[in-house]
């Protein structure tokens, strides 16, 4: 696994920010790649369980879905693929850039009990949305008191 030290600047930090790595470590987060300006390239991520299924959501912002690649193997769904930029303009003067491009890779373990054949992905106005549902046997089953 490669690592990239960030680099820190003393006028940004706050008492919580040595907090805030050490939570980020914590759930895993420290594997995710920086860019050279040492910001995150890795897509913004929601996950919501409800009684059929778990519901991943990525925010891609300037992407098509031929631009992105899903996986789901041995219990672990992988999100990758790659922003690029737009092509070179040598005749003009960028006073800023914010936009960040390149490789990126999501990764999240799924609970035991998902039913793999049934996975579906959709892709809409730069937001990615994957449906995992959960195998009938594990779903909660109402019980009707005699």
């Amino acid at each position: 696994m490669n690592r990239t030290l960030a680099r820190s600047n003393p006028a940004e930090a706050t008492p919580f920010s040595a907090f805030g790595r050490v939570f980020d470590d914590f759930l895993g987060r420290n594997w995710l790649r920086f860019d050279e300006a040492d910001r995150l390239i890795a897509p913004s991520l929601d996950i919501v369980e409800d009684a059929h299924a778990y519901v991943v959501t990525a925010e891609l912002p300037g992407l098509k879905k031929e631009d992105v690649q899903i996986q789901l193997e041995d219990g672990v769904l992988s999100i990758s693929g790659e922003k690029k930029q737009e092509t070179e303009v040598k005749e003009k003067t960028f006073h800023r850039m914010e936009r960040r491009y390149g490789s990126f890779y999501r990764a999240v373990t799924l609970p035991a009990g998902v039913d793999v054949e049934k996975v579906d992905a959709r892709f809409e106005d730069g937001v990615l949305k994957i449906r995992v549902p959960k195998r009938e046997e594990i779903k909660p089953k109402a019980i009707k008191i005699q």
